[in-house]
């Protein structure tokens, strides 16, 4: 295995690797806070519902979400603008109010997909066996988000269609 780009003490790098997921973090949450919503008003391939998720029954029975995802951090009304996911926003008819909850759904989940893309750079000041442990964490952090708003997406657009039913 190729030794880092930059040799550093093990301290050094423990303290970049915990800066860099912080920085990073808060990086792509104020970019995906800062795209336009035009940006994430339909569904791209990555984000798109698949079959075997059926309306999000699938996370309810295989992966018990209701359960669980409560106990998560719910960053999406940390910026100014930004709307939490846990309820619909008020003042607003219920429709407009599916439509962008869906939205901050397709918004978050970018967030949560873009985040784990830094695992390579750390190679720069870490051994190539840190790549693993990092990716471990890059999907238990972010894992479990996507699978809320997934989640949440396929019962909001379940929601929007009995509304306009």
């Amino acid at each position: 295995m190729p030794p880092p780009v930059v040799d550093l003490p093990l301290w050094l790098r423990a303290v970049l690797d915990v800066a860099a997921w912080g920085t990073w973090s808060a990086l792509v949450g104020i970019v995906g806070h800062r795209r336009p919503d035009r940006a994430f008003a339909t569904d791209r391939w990555w984000s798109r519902l698949r079959s075997f998720e059926r309306g999000g029954r699938w996370y309810e029975r295989r992966l018990r979400v209701k359960a669980w995802k409560d106990r998560l951090p719910e960053a999406g009304a940390l910026f100014a603008g930004g709307m939490s996911k846990r309820s619909l926003p008020a003042g607003i008819d219920r429709r407009a109010a599916l439509e962008r909850l869906i939205v901050a759904t397709r918004r978050a989940e970018w967030v949560h997909w873009v985040i784990p893309m830094l695992v390579p750079v750390f190679l720069l000041w870490n051994d190539a066996w840190v790549l693993a442990p990092m990716a471990v964490y890059a999907v238990a952090a972010n894992g479990p988000c996507l699978v809320v708003q997934r989640y949440n997406r396929a019962r909001a657009l379940s929601a929007l269609r009995r509304a306009t039913d």
